[in-house]
């Protein structure tokens, strides 16, 4: 079973910085920079519930960056993203066009993992000439489909919902080099307020996109991780059948894959944005 003990190795980071969203509030952004003229589009990668944009991607946003731009950010309520008054799934997929903004990203591919796979749907709905495609890693279009999600997610609600988002404080990021990696993860993951995961939760509960997802028409492909116990990976197979022309491409591997099993998911996740960034029209 994989551990805090055996997560990739981190490496040197591309620099973050915060970034204002005008009349939303401040993000920190990780942005590989203006792409050389390779003709794809810039890839925003939406990171999973209770994480950063760092911690979720950093395994694979330097082999992703070699081939066009790459941007991540910490979401409202998570890390050092917004501080808002409320926390919705939909606050979130705008934020998404807001950054693309300030970057002055016209069009975009929106790559989102557990929770980020929800944002991306929402923000693929909400700003379908903005979102040029899309991959959906270990996703789904609801939760609370089976007794062991309504309990999972009903508890932790339950036991962290009352709390104040921003409670906790939010640490500096550390240095990520030598052997100090699992350190940083655990920095990263602690940056986010248990009040904010809380609410975060209760969200990410009420989620459900099975009655229009089949209308996106956008180029998409679907990151299945085979051996999650959050999201059944039957689930996450419907979900990709319900696009049309979507891509699927599994990989033998948990619900944490983007960290703990990184080799594997990375296996999978390289093709998917290849076949999504291959069907993007200028």
């Amino acid at each position: 079973m994989a551990t805090w003990g055996s997560i990739a190795p981190v490496g040197a980071l591309p620099p973050g910085r915060d970034v204002e969203l005008p009349g939303r509030g401040s993000t920190h952004v990780i942005d590989s920079g203006p792409a050389t003229a390779t003709g794809r589009p810039t890839l925003i990668l939406l990171h999973a519930l209770a994480c950063t944009g760092a911690l979720t991607w950093y395994p694979v946003i330097d082999t992703l960056a070699a081939k066009g731009r790459v941007v991540t950010f910490d979401q409202r309520w998570h890390g050092r993203g917004i501080r808002s008054d409320r926390f919705t799934l939909e606050d979130c997929a705008d934020d998404v066009a807001a950054l693309a903004d300030v970057l002055e990203l016209d069009r975009f591919v929106v790559v989102g993992y557990s929770m980020g796979s929800l944002v991306s749907q929402l923000a693929a709905r909400a700003h379908p000439d903005r979102v040029a495609g899309m991959v959906l890693c270990a996703g789904t279009t609801a939760f609370k489909r089976t007794p062991r999600e309504r309990i999972a997610l009903e508890a932790l609600n339950t036991s962290m919902g009352t709390l104040r988002p921003g409670a906790g404080p939010v640490p500096p990021p550390a240095e990520a080099a030598g052997g100090r990696d699992r350190e940083w993860a655990l920095r990263e993951f602690r940056s986010t307020a248990p009040g904010a995961v809380g609410r975060a939760v209760a969200e990410v509960g009420k989620f459900d996109s099975s009655g229009w997802i089949a209308d996106l028409t956008l180029p998409t492909s679907v990151v299945v991780t085979a051996k999650d116990q959050i999201i059944p990976p039957r689930r996450q197979r419907w979900m990709a059948r319900q696009v049309a022309g979507a891509s699927t491409y599994e990989v033998r591997a948990g619900h944490a894959a983007c960290v703990l099993e990184s080799r594997e998911f990375t296996a999978g996740l390289l093709p998917a944005v290849a076949s999504v960034t291959s069907r993007v029209r200028p």
